[in-house]
């Protein structure tokens, strides 16, 4: 199974120009849907607005090289290995989901638009990379959703409490899970029968609510986050520091009372 690329029995039965079609309009909704949050939230108004803000009360102006070592080391730390998060269990997760997904994703699309034909030899790291992504994302998204999620960890809140920012991660994980048992019965070769066919559709629906409520899910916040980290380092460079004080030059004084249980980084 794992070495089988199942876009390519399943253009058998459908048109790859369906599946490539499909794709496009998944990228399409992304776009809509990150458009509309953009107008209707106003977030990135927002950010150009405190950027404009803190430039006024900088205390250098960066030049380009320096502009562009912070955006390599934003690049590095803050968005490819989630630095902010620290060095625990949360950060584990996310990079485990992250690089899960987009291997995930770069797999689907390679092996749709290259290699969905009955008569393709598809190169099995292509399969394998597409397998490896949906296990990963499927440890990352469950690691987070039963065990690190604020108000499960520390509000005492049971997991299968369901709010509508939980529609990303739930189907994210949909979406690979339904891919993976897909994957397995059709390499089961059932002759016909109609439990691969279920789970395909499964995974259609999964892709749709997750590519198609980008509006109504975090979806959009895989766009922000990098330029607000972007904005916070480049304000720190330049001293601005987004018009919030510097740290104080003092001992920190928290009391014996921060020592009676771990801190919870979120």
């Amino acid at each position: 199974m794992i070495t089988t690329n199942p876009f390519s029995a399943l253009s058998e039965i459908i048109p790859a120009i369906a599946m490539q079609s499909f794709v496009i309009a998944m990228g399409v909704l992304v776009v809509l849907g990150t458009l509309i949050d953009i107008i209707h939230k106003k977030n990135v108004k927002y950010f150009f607005e405190n950027a404009k803000k803190a430039k006024k009360s900088a205390k250098k102006i960066l030049t380009a090289g320096e502009k562009t070592s912070v955006i390599i080391k934003t690049i590095a730390s803050d968005i490819a290995t989630t630095s902010e998060l620290g060095a625990g269990k949360r950060r584990a997760a996310h990079l485990f989901g992250m690089y899960g997904t987009i291997l995930f994703w770069i797999g689907s699309i390679v092996m749709i638009f290259c290699y969905a034909s009955p008569i393709s030899n598809t190169p099995s790291v292509w399969p394998i990379i597409w397998h490896v992504g949906a296990i990963m994302t499927i440890l990352g998204g469950s690691w987070f959703w039963f065990f690190l999620r604020v108000d499960v960890y520390s509000e005492a809140q049971p997991w299968y409490r369901i709010i509508k920012a939980d529609l990303f991660v739930l189907a994210l994980l949909a979406s690979s899970f339904f891919g993976l048992v897909w994957s397995f019965l059709q390499s089961l070769n059932l002759n016909d029968r109609w439990d691969d066919k279920v789970f395909l559709i499964l995974f259609i629906i999964s892709n749709l609510v997750l590519f198609g409520g980008v509006y109504w899910s975090k979806f959009a916040h895989m766009f922000y986050k990098p330029g607000a980290a972007l904005q916070k380092n480049l304000a720190e460079a330049d001293g601005s520091r987004d018009n919030m004080p510097p740290p104080a030059d003092a001992p920190e004084k928290f009391g014996p009372g921060i020592k009676r249980e771990a801190p919870k980084h979120y």
